[in-house]
């Protein structure tokens, strides 16, 4: 997936992907996924996916600061 983000590209494609999360399994409605990717430029965001009942309906990607990614590994 790819989305920009205030005139920056996030591509699940060409981003290191550093740890994935799933919650549930598939096919469950409560289930969902997060994915920590980086960027070449050294920029961090997550891709969510999840079923209709979880937090995240649709695919998608959120960027967020290089604490906040550390913060989401210690807890993941």
């Amino acid at each position: 997936m790819k989305k920009v983000i205030s005139k920056r590209e996030y591509d699940t494609a060409t981003a290191e992907l550093i740890k994935k999360h799933t919650e549930g399994t598939f096919g469950d409605p409560a289930g969902y996924e997060e994915t920590l990717y980086k960027t070449e430029k050294g920029y961090f965001f997550l891709y969510t996916n999840g079923g209709e009942d979880s937090p995240y309906k649709k695919e998608d990607i959120k960027c967020i600061s290089a604490a906040k990614a550390e913060e989401w590994l210690k807890n993941n």
